[in-house]
C-alpha cells in the first residue's frame, strides 16, 4: 500500500494561507469503492483511506513513512507566484484598456 505526501494548496475562496503550510500524508486506495446494495451508498472496506496525517515539514513526513515501512511518493509543493498589483495603476493615462466604473 502506498501513501502520498503533499502540501495542500490554499483555498481559492479566501486570501489567507491557512492549512497550506503543513505537509499531509494520505494513503492511496487499495480497493475500489463499491455501491452497497441496501442503501446505495458508496463504501470501501479499506480503513486506511480515513487516515490523514499532518506534519510541519516534509522531512518529518518522510521519516514517519520510512519508520513505519510505508511506501510513499512525494508531490512537490506548488507555491503561488506573487502578482504585483498597484492601486494607482488603475488611473494611469497610458492604460491599455479604459478604466470604467
Amino acid at each position: 500500500m502506498t501513501a502520498r505526501i503533499y502540501r495542500p494548496a490554499r483555498n481559492a475562496m479566501q486570501s489567507g494561507k491557512g492549512k497550506s503550510k503543513q505537509w499531509v500524508l494520505v494513503h492511496e486506495p487499495a480497493i475500489a469503492r463499491k455501491i452497497e446494495p441496501l442503501m446505495g451508498y458508496t463504501s470501501s472496506s479499506d480503513m486506511r483511506q480515513q487516515i490523514k496525517l499532518s506534519f510541519p515539514t516534509l522531512e518529518e513526513a518522510e521519516a514517519y513513512a520510512q519508520r513505519n515501512g510505508i511506501e510513499y511518493t512525494v508531490q512537490p509543493a506548488h507555491d503561488a507566484t506573487p502578482k504585483r498589483v498597484s492601486y494607482p495603476d488603475n488611473f494611469k493615462s497610458d492604460r491599455k484598456t479604459p478604466w470604467t466604473h
